[in-house]
């Protein structure tokens, strides 16, 4: 009786240790990326446009290091990373409305910096959305 009591105290703080490392580890509707109503919606007066190469210039200068130069999600900086890089060419990223981008890239979040000051002008911000949708598979 003693061993079989012993057995299920064991087996039950195997089970509540599991337990705990599943719930720490699985994803959650918190790693879910809510863009807001607004940002959604918001339009691009530029798009289509960056003859002047705006937008792959600044994708060079802040989002190839993480991104990688095709937008595959293999930059130098991409192992150092906990968040796993997105490829910027996937039908996942690229079905995503220019506003959802925009905030993504811009507005940003943990470990994916905010924009808003390195990259000052709402024309240049959309040359960037715009070079990104040119990296579509």
């Amino acid at each position: 009786m003693k061993t079989t009591l012993n057995s299920f105290l064991t087996l039950s703080v195997i089970g509540a240790f599991i337990l705990t490392l599943v719930a720490f580890t699985a994803p959650t509707a918190q790693d879910a990326w809510e863009v807001p109503a607004n940002y959604k919606k918001m339009e691009n007066k530029y798009a289509g446009k960056d003859a002047d190469g705006i937008g792959q210039d600044l994708f060079k200068q802040h989002c190839r290091s993480c991104h990688g130069n095709e937008g595959y999600g293999d930059g130098s900086k991409a192992k150092e990373l906990e968040t796993e890089m997105r490829d910027l060419s996937s039908s996942d990223v690229q079905g995503q409305t220019d506003g959802e981008l925009y905030y993504k890239s811009i507005i940003g979040r943990e470990e994916m910096p905010n924009f808003e000051k390195k990259i000052r002008g709402e024309e240049d911000r959309w040359m960037l959305i715009n070079y990104m949708r040119s990296l579509a598979e």
